[in-house]
């Protein structure tokens, strides 16, 4: 049986899922994601979750590298950018990220430089959330398992 102190993290790491649901952050697909991890590999949602992370960063520095040529942005290269992190963030179920990737897509289709940069500026935006609640989420269930780890009897 689980102690009172890890009762309360599951709840709690319950409690942010349920509000990230809630809030449209995340969708069905991380929970799917959730379904592949096993007992072997009990951080393989953390790991994939870091490994989008390291390529998002690269791909939002191309973005925002792309974006400050002033004389010609390549909105073809934006939109191969946008794609990859279309695919990978839905891959992980970030729902906001996803959308707004495909509303910078549109102002790339219309090389609408103004709307790139204020697509930019909330993809930055919904990224930086996204990391922090998603880190929040797997510290308390890190603990959680410790907890878990800890009060179990072999």
């Amino acid at each position: 049986m689980l102690g009172f102190g890890a009762d309360l993290l599951w709840a709690d790491m319950n409690r942010l899922l349920a509000f990230l649901f809630h809030q449209g952050v995340l969708d069905e697909q991380f929970l799917q994601l959730q379904q592949l991890q096993e007992e072997a590999s009990p951080n393989f949602v953390s790991e994939v979750v870091n490994i989008y992370f390291h390529e998002s960063e690269k791909l939002l520095n191309n973005l925002r590298g792309l974006l400050m040529e002033r004389e010609l942005s390549d909105y073809k290269k934006m939109g191969i950018h946008l794609n990859q992190f279309m695919g990978s963030s839905s891959s992980i179920g970030a729902k906001r990220v996803t959308n707004i990737c495909v509303a910078f897509r549109a102002a790339t289709d219309q090389s609408n430089r103004a709307g790139c940069l204020r697509a930019l500026e909330m993809l930055e935006h919904e990224y930086c959330y996204l990391k922090n609640k998603l880190h929040e989420l797997f510290q308390v269930s890190c603990i959680a398992f410790e907890g878990f780890n800890a009060t179990t009897e072999i």
